[in-house]
């Protein structure tokens, strides 16, 4: 691994995995390649402020705050950051049931906003495999405070896997 792979966020395309390199290896490696730095991290958490905090095989957390650049014109924290962490907990939640030489992607989501997060608050996405089979899987997800444990909101997913060798 190069040094510019061991920063913990990718800054260019150059930086991430390729394909023959996250196919070679069992999602859940993968996973564990970007908790332990040797793999960079998707960019987008860099852009919305959250990282990935825990690996296990089926559950994978994320830990962030969302800051003013996330936040919707009435100043609270927009929907779109919610459901970018869940997307991303849930979605690599499934990933960690990926065999070597599949792939994975969200078909859909859903979410359910129970409260408000303060601007700046520490927050843990955790996102939990419900079913993981041949073609198909299933995740629920919540955000809860840091500090606190509040549910802030759930979420749950469906995400196909696709076997490309």
């Amino acid at each position: 691994m190069t040094e510019t792979r061991k920063q913990y966020f990718a800054n260019s395309a150059d930086e991430m995995m390729t394909t023959a390199e996250m196919l070679s290896i069992s999602g859940l490696e993968a996973m564990q390649s970007t908790l332990n730095g040797d793999s960079p991290a998707a960019p987008i958490g860099k852009l919305m402020g959250f990282r990935l905090d825990t690996v296990e095989d089926g559950e994978v957390s994320f830990v962030g705050a969302p800051q003013f650049e996330s936040t919707n014109p009435m100043g609270s924290v927009h929907g779109g950051w919610y459901g970018t962490v869940l997307d991303s907990c849930m979605g690599c939640a499934v990933m960690t049931k990926v065999p070597q030489g599949s792939v994975y992607t969200t078909m859909e989501y859903k979410i359910n906003i129970i409260r408000p997060i303060p601007v700046g608050t520490e927050v843990r996405a955790v996102g939990r495999v419900q079913h993981a089979g041949r073609s198909s899987g299933i995740a629920n997800g919540e955000i809860r405070g840091v500090a606190d444990d509040r549910l802030y909101a759930t979420g749950s997913t469906t995400c196909i896997i696709m076997k490309m060798k």
